[in-house]
């Protein structure tokens, strides 16, 4: 199930009223600091695809390819600001939860320093953005950039809301990681796609690291009962639980990259 944008921004006014004493500041800063700019680094994650698409364009000389630099800075800019318009998202929907963490808790929203409806409209013109700009380069890379805005929905929305169910969580946040890849390889390659391979592969190398990180955030706030008011999915995971999952992430993102060289391997004349 996905929401409509206007379904979507009910629930995100919804989910994310403040404390009643909150007041909203009245500068820019705080808009400009849920669409964490400073989280644009990740992006350049993109940029494998385009060197693995340069790659394969190299050894497939048939194969039709363009990749001048404004083109790679175009699509950049285009993939960082659909990643704003999911992270103000974020930012709405988990409101509420995150005063339970000892660091989120000072971001503009749940600090109450953002007002929800201003908030709402610049999730909406990001997004109108990020996706027109998408367009502009070509279809393909037009339904990644549309996947990944999508996947913020299925991510922070409810009811679907899959950050809030144990494993789901993972596996659906770090399919943002594929999906950057596809975004470098459109950008390059519009005609074709990468081996599945390679794209699960990255997938599985991406759900390592989000499992990573939910351990050392289990860990760092050291109390269940918290950790499970905080985020849903902490009321199933243990430490034990995440380092198993980790190790199955590592293991299968190996097996399939192996899968993926053997390909190339035997591809060769």
């Amino acid at each position: 199930v996905v929401y409509a944008p206007q379904e979507a921004a009910g629930a995100v006014a919804l989910a994310a009223r403040g404390p009643p004493a909150a007041r909203c500041s009245r500068g820019m800063n705080p808009y400009v600091a849920i669409a964490r700019p400073d989280h644009w680094f990740k992006n350049v994650f993109m940029l494998l695809g385009v060197l693995l698409a340069w790659f394969y364009q190299s050894s497939h000389p048939q194969t039709e390819a363009a990749y001048p630099v404004l083109r790679i800075l175009w699509a950049l800019a285009t993939v960082c600001l659909v990643a704003s318009s999911n992270y103000v998202l974020n930012e709405l929907l988990d409101a509420r939860s995150d005063r339970h963490h000892p660091a989120k808790r000072l971001r503009p929203g749940p600090s109450g320093r953002i007002d929800p409806r201003l908030a709402c409209a610049e999730w909406l013109l990001l997004a109108a953005a990020g996706l027109g700009s998408a367009a502009l380069l070509n279809r393909a890379f037009f339904f990644s950039a549309l996947g990944l805005w999508v996947m913020g929905l299925v991510y922070n929305v409810p009811p679907v809301r899959t950050k809030e169910l144990p494993y789901v969580d993972v596996l659906s946040e770090s399919v943002n990681n594929p999906l950057r890849l596809l975004l470098g390889w459109f950008t390059v390659i519009p005609g074709e796609v990468p081996p599945a391979s390679l794209v699960i592969s990255y997938w599985m190398a991406g759900a390592f690291f989000m499992a990573s990180k939910r351990f050392a955030e289990y860990r760092s706030i050291g109390d269940a009962q918290v950790a499970g008011a905080y985020r849903s999915s902490f009321r199933h995971y243990d430490e034990g639980k995440l380092l198993i999952s980790m190790f199955f992430y590592a293991t299968a993102a190996a097996l399939l990259l192996g899968v993926f060289l053997s390909l190339i391997h035997i591809s060769e004349p």
